[in-house]
C-alpha cells in the first residue's frame, strides 16, 4: 500500500514489477479504475495491476462520453494523483497520444514523470471513439508505427512500457488488424492490444498469430468481444485480462440504488448494512498511518 506521504515503490520498481508479471506465463487481471478510491479497492482486493481507463476517466471525472474530449494535460494530472495513491503498477490509456509524433513524445514524458508504469497508444485519428462504438477512423499503419517509435525514443531506457492498440478489426478486418499488430511490435511496442474481436475464433487467431508477444484482451460487458473468463483467455494466449469499466459500472449501479432509496424513503438508516462500514473506510485510506506520522513529526512521542 502506498500513499502520497508514505514511501512506496519507485516508478522503476513498478515498471520492473509489470515486466515480471508479463513474463510470468499466466494471465494477469487488470481492473480498470477512474479515481483513487477505486484504485484503493483494487489494491485492497489483492490485484497486482491497475488500468486507468480512458472511457471511465471521461465518464466519471468529466461526465462526457468516450469520444476524445479529454486532453493530454488533464490525463497527466490525474495519473499523478493516482500513482501517488497506490503501490501498484498503473497502466495508462493515453488514447492516440494526443497528436503526431511530437505530441506523443510529450505525452510519454508527462506520463513518465507522473508515474505511469505503461502507456497505451491507439491507431485511431485524434478525435477517437471508444473501441466498442461504431464508425472508427484510423491513421495509416506507417503513421502509427512512427508514433510508436517516437514513444520508445521518448521514454528512454527506464521509462514506461509501450502498449500498442489497433482498432483496425472494425474498419479493415481481422487480417489487417493482425498485420498492424505485427508492425507495431516490430516498432518497439512491448504489449499488443487488438481491440474488439467479435468471436472466440477470432480471439484464438489473435493468440496464435501473435504468439510470443504479451497480448491484452479487453472484456467489455455488453460490448463486441465475447465475455470470457480469465482461464479461457489464458488458454487462448492472452497475458492481460482487462476489465476496464467493471468496477465503475458496479459502483454506479450501487449508487443508483442508494440514491433511489434516499429519494423514496428520506433516510439511510434502513440501508446501513449496504454501506462500507465507517472503520473500513478509514482503513482503506490509511488513516492510522497518517495519524502516526503526524504524531511522530509533531513531537507526540
Amino acid at each position: 500500500m502506498s500513499h502520497a506521504v508514505l514511501p512506496g515503490p519507485t516508478p522503476e520498481e513498478r515498471r520492473a514489477a509489470l515486466r515480471a508479471l508479463l513474463a510470468s506465463g499466466r494471465t494477469v487481471i487488470a481492473p480498470g479504475v477512474t479515481d483513487a478510491a477505486g484504485l484503493r479497492l483494487v489494491e485492497e482486493a489483492g490485484f497486482e495491476l491497475a488500468y486507468l481507463t480512458g472511457a471511465g476517466l471521461a465518464n466519471a471525472q468529466f461526465g462526457v462520453p468516450d469520444v476524445g474530449l479529454i486532453s493530454q494535460r488533464e490525463v497527466a494530472d490525474h495519473v499523478q494523483r493516482l500513482a501517488g495513491a497506490t503501490g501498484l503498477p498503473l497502466v495508462v490509456d493515453a488514447d492516440t497520444g494526443y497528436g503526431g509524433p511530437l505530441s506523443v513524445m510529450r505525452t510519454v514524458r508527462l506520463l513518465d514523470a507522473a508515474g505511469a508504469a505503461a502507456i497505451q497508444l491507439e491507431d485511431q485519428v485524434l478525435d477517437k471513439r471508444c473501441g466498442h462504438f461504431d464508425e472508427h477512423h484510423l491513421v495509416s499503419a506507417a503513421e502509427m508505427t512512427g508514433k510508436i517509435e517516437a514513444a520508445v525514443a521518448a521514454r528512454g531506457a527506464t521509462g514506461p512500457l509501450i502498449i500498442a492498440r489497433t482498432d483496425a478489426r472494425g474498419v479493415l478486418g481481422l487480417d489487417a488488424a493482425i498485420d498492424r499488430a505485427r508492425a507495431y511490435a516490430a516498432a518497439g511496442a512491448e504489449v499488443i492490444f487488438v481491440e474488439a474481436p467479435r468471436t472466440v475464433e477470432e480471439m484464438r487467431t489473435i493468440g496464435r498469430e501473435l504468439a510470443g508477444v504479451p497480448l491484452v484482451a479487453n472484456i467489455v460487458e455488453g460490448g463486441k468481444t465475447p465475455e470470457l473468463s480469465v482461464a479461457e483467455l489464458e488458454e487462448l494466449g492472452f497475458g492481460v485480462a482487462l476489465f476496464a469499466n467493471y468496477l465503475m459500472r458496479s459502483m454506479m449501479h450501487a449508487g443508483r440504488d442508494a440514491l433511489a432509496h434516499l429519494r423514496a424513503k428520506g433516510e439511510t438508516r434502513s440501508r446501513a448494512e449496504l454501506l462500507l462500514p465507517w472503520a473500513d473506510r478509514q482503513s482503506l485510506f490509511g488513516l492510522a498511518a497518517y495519524t502516526e506520522i503526524e504524531r511522530r513529526y509533531a513531537g507526540e512521542r
